[in-house]
């Protein structure tokens, strides 16, 4: 009996030592190929590191956030999709840090403004609205390390109007509004307002072209008596918690909106409707650009980012559109402003 039980634990022993191999094993070979794709994916982006210690570091976040994502994916039961994108190797607080945080500065009490779409009739507004196929939305633009998406959230509204008003589709200048909108709540990088980047816009006499006064993802001197290319009458503020009246006003121009934008979920989507929970601390802008439903009929709002056309959907993003919470998707509905014309 004894010999048989020595028996047993040795063959025990033999098989947790094999399937301990084999794990390791596997775990080498998996080890392996997510390396092999870290150096794929630094070659697309032209991601370098400054020495073997600091790629080690970010090779353990791509492994992280690509095992989020995969199984984030798995799961199959959402309406959206996530994907490796060039947030990859930064954790989740490194990306609020660079892209969010300091992106969109929480507004203080507001006066109420007019709203001008006040007495449009919900009924009569279009099913669906898609401000590029009007020739309204300038290409996706990328802000870089910059958190100035103040500035474009700002810049694509008032691109929008202005194609609205005049027929001409300019690309405006955000590094004027980083480097000139600098004595208010707005200080370049490190955060601003779309409503005091619209103020800006109007007592500065406008805005000159992109191509006259180029974006470097960086804070920089302002170089005053730059020529106006276009400008703005005024702005309005959306009445707050409301996406039918969100939806009045984007049914007649792009619209400046600010949301939540730190989540995981947010930093790799890749397509989709966003559906879910995530939060309201208001910290990203963006624009948004028209709405729409899909063929399974969950409705949705079209967003413009600034993040580069490898994020999203070639740079856009969809949020699921009236929502129970007044708020909305991700707080889209807390904030809202257009200029006015």
């Amino acid at each position: 009996m004894a010999t048989c039980s020595k028996a047993l634990l040795l063959a025990i022993l033999g098989c947790a030592f094999v399937c301990s191999a084999v794990l390791a094993a596997r775990e080498l070979t998996d080890d392996s190929a997510m390396a092999a794709r870290h150096e794929q994916w630094m070659s697309q982006y032209g991601r370098v590191y400054k020495d073997d210690a600091e790629k080690a570091q970010r090779f353990e976040v791509f492994k992280a956030n690509v095992k989020f994502i995969e199984s984030f994916n798995a799961a199959g039961n959402r309406k959206f999709w996530l994907g490796i994108n060039q947030f990859a190797d930064l954790s989740n607080d490194e990306f609020r840090a660079t892209k969010t945080n300091k992106g969109f500065k929480p507004s203080p009490v507001k006066v109420p403004t007019r709203f001008r779409y006040e007495n449009v009739s919900i009924d009569a507004l279009p099913a669906t609205v898609d401000w590029r196929t009007k020739g309204a939305v300038t290409p996706i633009k990328d802000q870089g390390q910059c958190g100035c998406c103040w500035a474009f959230s700002a810049v694509a509204a008032m691109e929008g109007i202005l194609k609205i008003s005049t027929g001409k589709l300019i690309s405006l200048a955000e590094q004027e509004l980083v480097d000139c909108d600098v004595h208010g709540e707005d200080q370049g990088c490190e955060g601003g307002l779309m409503d005091d980047a619209f103020k800006f816009i109007i007592k500065n006499g406008g805005l000159t072209t992109e191509s006259s006064y180029p974006y470097t993802a960086a804070d920089g001197k302002c170089k005053s008596g730059s020529n106006s290319a276009a400008t703005i009458k005024g702005y309005e503020d959306v009445p707050a918690n409301n996406e039918a009246a969100l939806m009045k006003a984007v049914a007649n121009q792009p619209v400046s909106v600010a949301v939540d934008g730190g989540d995981m979920t947010f930093q790799f989507y890749s397509g989709g409707v966003m559906t879910g929970s995530c939060g309201t601390d208001l910290d990203h802008g963006i624009a948004a650009i028209g709405y729409g439903k899909t063929s399974d009929g969950t409705k949705y709002w079209l967003m413009k980012n600034s993040w580069g056309t490898t994020w999203g959907e070639n740079g856009y993003l969809r949020m699921e559109k009236d929502i129970s919470d007044k708020k909305g998707m991700c707080g889209l509905a807390m904030e809202p402003s257009y200029p006015t014309e």
